[in-house]
């Protein structure tokens, strides 16, 4: 018996050999910001987190404030980055918990020194450049103002220095090296007046995996860490999937010849039809734009989504699976025997990106942990066995910490 209605398996293992691909691509003196943001792409970020820390990465890329502090408040003691903005009632907390801030603007910086200065606390930040994505950052004609005005504080200190590369195709379009000439005029003009940039990094998944240079000190991949890589990149073949999308049968019905099935009947029963129910909808990651078009997998082989995926339920044809039965798992990402559905399939079926699948993964949605059997990770509360002998539930531990762990300033 199955304790979930819809869970996701997340292959530690997988991850593991991911991460260590990653490494070997950045060379030498490398390390590994990993992105973590939208609950890690839908994987689920805290586990990700605390199995990365065994896997040696140097720290970790968020998008907002709330996804930083859930890492801190479970355990997580590296670096952590907002990559992105913050608002000005987030500040307080994220210097509390020494949270490292992305900074775009002389007026952040100026508001960043203030509450730095009331709390007695140094705000970290790295100075985003806007290289040509043209959404956050700096201008490079503004760039060296801004770095100097955080060495001038009292309050602030120069963590890093980054930028974002704004195709998806990575150093394999020329955009891209009008970027890195732009960014590196400013690094070589902040270092002939002799300032220190901290970490300097530049490279995403697109970039690492098409060979960007340089490298600089870190790399942020994100997507590519969970086994996936965007539209035709190299690389792919020596990445793993790590997600697994699963649910179980919970009704059977036979339905006959022309009756419809599901809100609208926009599927109808072309001769006699056996439906099964399965309680996993697009709340939970199967993109409503799979109904009549999607496949999952029963017993090894594809069954065919009918009808409109509802926010609850999916509804699957199994005549030709006969010996199909209630209880049985329903793959939707995953491997079944020898079949697999990948999210670069949906992907394609729905009309989108591999990043939407993922990051549609609800979070009523059951990550169960498989594999990295020799790391029992502190977001991981061991459990009976689930659909896998590996397999282990988490449920995040969020408590905060005895003290808070942001350096203080020396008076």
């Amino acid at each position: 018996m199955i304790p979930y209605r819809v869970w996701a398996e997340v292959d530690l293992d997988a991850l593991s050999s991911n991460l260590a691909e990653i490494s070997r691509l950045a060379g030498p003196g490398v390390g590994t910001m990993l992105v973590v943001k939208a609950d890690a792409y839908g994987h689920g970020a805290v586990a990700i987190a605390h199995h990365a820390v065994r896997c040696g990465v140097a720290g970790f890329g968020v998008g907002t404030s709330a996804e930083a502090l859930e890492l801190r408040l479970s355990g997580i003691r590296h670096p952590i980055l907002v990559l992105g903005t913050v608002v000005d009632g987030e500040v307080p907390a994220l210097l509390g918990h020494n949270v490292e801030i992305g900074l775009h603007s002389l007026d952040r910086a100026h508001k960043l020194q203030v509450e730095g200065s009331r709390a007695g606390l140094f705000a970290r930040v790295h100075v985003n450049i806007d290289t040509g994505m043209s959404r956050l950052g700096v201008r490079p004609q503004k760039a060296l103002e801004l770095m100097r005005a955080v060495h001038e504080a009292s309050h602030l200190k120069l963590a890093g220095v980054m930028t974002h590369i704004s195709s998806p195709e990575g150093a394999m379009d020329p955009r891209t090296d009008e970027q890195v000439r732009i960014f590196e005029e400013v690094l070589e003009a902040a270092k002939a007046e002799g300032m220190e940039l901290g970490t300097v990094h530049i490279s995403n998944s697109a970039g690492l995996f098409t060979g960007l240079h340089p490298l600089h000190d870190l790399v942020r991949p994100g997507i590519s860490a969970f086994g996936i890589l965007p539209g035709e990149l190299p690389g792919a073949e020596a990445l793993q999937p790590i997600l697994a999308l699963k649910s179980q049968i919970v009704f059977m019905k036979d339905v006959p010849n022309g009756r419809g099935v599901g809100y609208g009947s926009t599927w109808r029963a072309r001769g006699d039809r056996r439906i099964a129910t399965v309680p996993v909808g697009y709340n939970d990651g199967v993109s409503w734009r799979l109904s009549n078009r999607g496949e999952v997998l029963i017993r090894g082989k594809r069954a065919p989504i009918v009808g409109r995926v509802s926010m609850d339920y999916t509804t699957i044809d199994i005549t030709e699976i006969p010996e199909a039965s209630v209880e049985d798992v329903v793959t939707f990402i995953g491997t079944d025997g020898d079949e697999r559905i990948s999210v670069e399939e949906i992907a394609s079926l729905a009309e989108t990106i591999a990043y939407e699948i993922t990051c549609a993964v609800g979070r009523r949605v059951q990550r169960v942990c498989v594999g990295g059997q020799d790391l029992i990770l502190p977001s991981q509360r061991p459990t009976q066995q689930a659909s896998s002998p590996a397999a282990r539930s988490y449920e995040p531990k969020v408590s905060p910490p005895a003290d808070p762990v942001a350096p203080r300033v020396r008076r």
